[in-house]
């Protein structure tokens, strides 16, 4: 036991009484046991990633990555931390013949580390976003097992509270192998936090990769049959929507409007239920569905629906007139509005978007999303519904902006395929000297991410697209893992 396990286990004592609320599945998994991971699987002979998601945001960002690596002969173990997260990264990626690999990451408790890490042993690590923990990055740094932050994302309001850490997580930052971040303002916070100016690169955000252009939902059919929506008629679908919003929703709704609520979390869907007057839940049609009597066969009747199901939400924004990115009309920061966009959907988002300023401000530079208050929602609504071509302009700049900026997926894995074959960054001097990132102008004297050439036309960034990592004997020679 070390002084962070001392620490994390008076802090855990001390709001027992909030966190203890919440049912949570898999505490013997949470502490490093009954992973049930395989020592390798057999249709691999390379290496083995981690790829750590927290919830089910980061868990979704991952696809693209898991299918390069795979692709690419690396054996990949998905983690994540929540339960939603568990439930969506079992579905993605632990099917077929990949049925064991998917675990539970573990709370940063040294022994519980220890066991996770005897049980996967990766190569490399590689953090979605940012889940930087101090004892699970000191232990990989013991195993000469390099963590990259990937896809990283460091916002004002993170910032301010690790910010005021700095002083204790400094030296832990400081031992990540790379940081592949979104743009250059969350570069420069890294570098705050003590990441070396020559392991950060920016290399765009997965989230633009994991946008399908040309699919749309084979489910959206069955969704609409079974919820009893009819299809003539206009209908709003507002996605991750929190507390208040949808009555909020329900009362900026045009007349005569069908409105299809989704919430964020599992544990909201009575409260959502309560705001949606008489609405169609999605859970009533599913096998052993509690529907009342006096519902059925009345769908097409109301215009109310809640979507109080887990992984149905990009067929509900398929069925959409107007799409609506919750979390963002009250004290959250927004909701990731990429994948209506991407559906062709004209999209609409709240003032309160600070944990997806990079997105929204790309897409609103396109002038591909509408971005409004709470107060003047009914008219923009209203407004989009009656101009079927102003929806089709919104729909075709936001997915030419999508398409502009995707191509941060290969980058990463590039990144995390070298660091599993040389192993980590030792010295700060040994990366400088084949890091094009040292020899770019200072963060702060860079123009602004918005004015720079795409991502896809700009120079190779550090272990990005057009270079293969450091040449045959540059890197130090890796150490077996213990």
């Amino acid at each position: 036991m070390n002084a962070l396990d001392v620490g994390y286990t008076l802090a855990a004592a001390a709001l027992a009484p909030f966190w203890a609320r919440k049912p949570r599945a898999g505490w013997a998994q949470r502490m490093g046991k009954d992973l049930g991971v395989e020592p390798r699987n057999e249709p691999f002979k390379g290496s083995r990633v981690l790829l750590h998601g927290v919830s089910v945001g980061e868990v979704n960002a991952l696809r693209g990555l898991v299918e390069l690596l795979r692709a690419r002969g690396t054996e990949v173990i998905v983690s994540a931390s929540t339960d939603t997260g568990i439930a969506r990264a079992i579905d993605l990626y632990a099917r077929g013949d990949f049925p064991r690999s998917v675990v539970r990451y573990p709370l940063d408790f040294s022994w519980a580390v220890k066991r996770f890490l005897d049980a996967v042993r990766p190569d490399a690590v590689g953090l979605c976003e940012l889940e930087v923990w101090p004892n699970f990055v000191k232990a990989c740094a013991r195993r000469n097992i390099p963590v990259a932050v990937v896809n990283g994302r460091l916002s004002e309001r993170s910032f301010k509270g690790y910010r005021r850490a700095r002083w204790a997580l400094r030296g832990t930052f400081a031992r990540l192998s790379a940081a592949a971040v979104q743009d250059d303002q969350y570069a420069a916070r890294f570098v705050t936090m003590g990441v070396p100016l020559a392991r950060v690169s920016v290399s765009g955000s997965m989230k633009w990769d994991s946008a399908r252009l040309d699919q749309s939902p084979a489910e959206a059919d069955a969704l609409a049959t079974a919820m009893g929506i009819d299809r003539t008629r206009p209908l709003i679908v507002a996605g991750s929507t929190a507390e208040g919003e949808e009555a909020m929703l329900h009362q900026a709704c045009p007349p005569g409007v069908q409105l299809l609520c989704a919430p964020r979390k599992p544990e909201r869907f009575e409260q959502a239920a309560a705001d949606l007057p008489g609405c169609i839940r999605r859970s009533w049609s599913k096998p052993g569905g509690a529907q009342p009597l006096h519902v059925q066969g009345l769908g097409t009747t109301r215009q109310r629906y809640l979507l109080d199901t887990i992984g149905e939400l990009r067929a509900a924004y398929a069925l959409a007139d107007v799409c609506i990115v919750g979390r963002s009309f009250g004290k959250l920061f927004g909701s990731d509005p990429i994948e209506p966009v991407s559906l062709g959907k004209a999209t609409v988002i709240g003032p309160a978007f600070g944990d997806f300023a990079t997105i929204v401000a790309a897409l609103k530079s396109a002038g591909a999303i509408e971005v409004t208050a709470a107060g003047d929602l009914r008219r923009v609504l209203r407004s989009l519904l009656d101009e079927p071509a102003r929806r089709t302009r919104l729909a075709a700049r936001g997915r030419a902006c999508i398409a502009e900026h995707q191509g941060a997926t290969l980058r990463h894995a590039t990144l995390l395929l070298t660091l599993a074959t040389h192993g980590p960054v030792t010295s700060q001097a040994s990366v400088t000297a084949q890091d094009p990132l040292a020899t770019r102008p200072p963060l702060n004297n860079r123009p602004p991410l918005s004015t720079r050439p795409p991502l896809n036309n700009r120079p190779p960034l550090a272990n990005g697209l057009n270079n293969p990592g450091p040449a045959a004997g540059t890197w130090p020679a890796r150490t077996p893992k213990t």
